[in-house]
């Protein structure tokens, strides 16, 4: 089983990894966690932020990922880029997929910026960053979308996954 966990930066996707990755891992000893920024770090940031290369970075989790679900792991991917033919490929490949969205408006990662990317982009120091000037593409059919926003408790989030994910049999394709 993959979860693919996707939204801009600064949305919440590596804190709701964690959350999820933490409740499900008592009971799941088989499941690894996969963030695209630690990903990105273990190839030592070979990759720039345009778009063809966040293109091949995806491709990189994608092939970390079915390479784990093929060994029968169970994994929880936090990723940024979102197109459409990525996620398809997602659907076709993964043994079971489920995929969460997390809807952030810009104001809010504006607000959070957790990384300063936003800020550094006002100010031109830093080009390619998603939902400004790489377009965004929101998934058109996640299994699960989550407004975002400073209220959002990603422990709830988690269990609501959980909940989901013990309800269905075959959760993705």
């Amino acid at each position: 089983m993959v979860i693919w966990i996707t939204g801009i930066s600064g949305a919440g996707k590596t804190t709701l990894a964690t959350a999820l990755y933490e409740a499900m891992k008592p009971r799941l000893p088989e499941l690894v966690r996969i963030d695209g920024d630690e990903v990105r770090a273990l190839f030592g940031n070979s990759l720039s932020f345009a778009e063809s290369d966040r293109r091949l970075q995806i491709q990189r989790l994608q092939n970390l990922a079915a390479m784990l679900d093929g060994q029968g792991l169970s994994v929880i991917v936090a990723a940024l880029y979102a197109h459409p033919d990525l996620l398809a490929w997602n659907r076709d490949h993964f043994s079971d997929y489920f995929e969460v969205y997390i809807d952030a408006s810009l104001d809010l990662v504006r607000s959070r910026d957790p990384k300063g990317l936003y800020a550094k982009a006002d100010c031109g120091d830093m080009p390619h960053v998603v939902g400004l000037d790489v377009p965004w593409h929101a998934p058109d059919a996640p299994h699960m979308t989550v407004t975002a926003g400073d209220d959002l408790d990603m422990g709830v989030v988690a269990r609501d996954i959980m909940d989901r994910l013990s309800s269905l049999s075959g959760t993705g394709k």
